[in-house]
């Protein structure tokens, strides 16, 4: 499925959900998504695979979606998330590779989430420049983040480096 169809899928399911729950009374859905960097489908569980046990994700999916039949548009990591985010190809939202800078002035689902009452948060690697725009929160890894101790950019501020080496 393609980037825009993805989104435009993801738009009317929300439109559908937000409107259920206002005839209901209810409250709209909550929406988790979880990105991944670097694994397979064959590294969860709840993909029938037993190279790990992931029962907290597979518990996710087994309430929410399971996405069977994904693709990318980019296979490049930021790019691959710029998609996500905007819902357009990489040559037109301009993030092409994992060097070049991402606009966050353009529309993004946070925005239009944050524009539905929803409130947002970005957290954990997103490996592009600038602030992220669409988000109440964020605590993003700087650049592609270190393994051990990470430093983040909290809502726009660099958190200080805890001193581990005695723990």
């Amino acid at each position: 499925m393609s980037a825009i169809k993805y989104v435009l899928v993801l738009g009317v399911l929300l439109n559908i959900g937000l409107a259920k729950a206002q005839n209901n009374k209810q409250k709209p859905p909550n929406i988790v998504y979880i990105m991944s960097d670097d694994h397979s489908y064959k590294a969860i569980s709840a993909y029938g695979y037993n190279l790990n046990h992931t029962p907290n994700i597979d518990r996710l999916a087994k309430e929410g979606a399971l996405f069977t039949r994904a693709t990318v548009t980019n296979s490049l990591c930021s790019p691959s998330r710029a998609v996500l985010l905007t819902g357009k190809h990489s040559f037109i939202n301009g993030k092409i590779d994992n060097e070049s800078s991402f606009d966050w002035e353009q529309e993004n689902f946070a925005k239009l989430l944050q524009a539905a009452g929803y409130q947002t948060a970005l957290i954990g690697k997103i490996h592009m420049d600038g602030q992220p725009q669409g988000f109440d929160h964020s605590a993003v890894l700087i650049d592609q983040g270190e393994y051990y101790n990470p430093d983040f950019v909290i809502d726009g501020k660099r958190s200080a480096k805890k001193d581990t080496s005695q723990i």
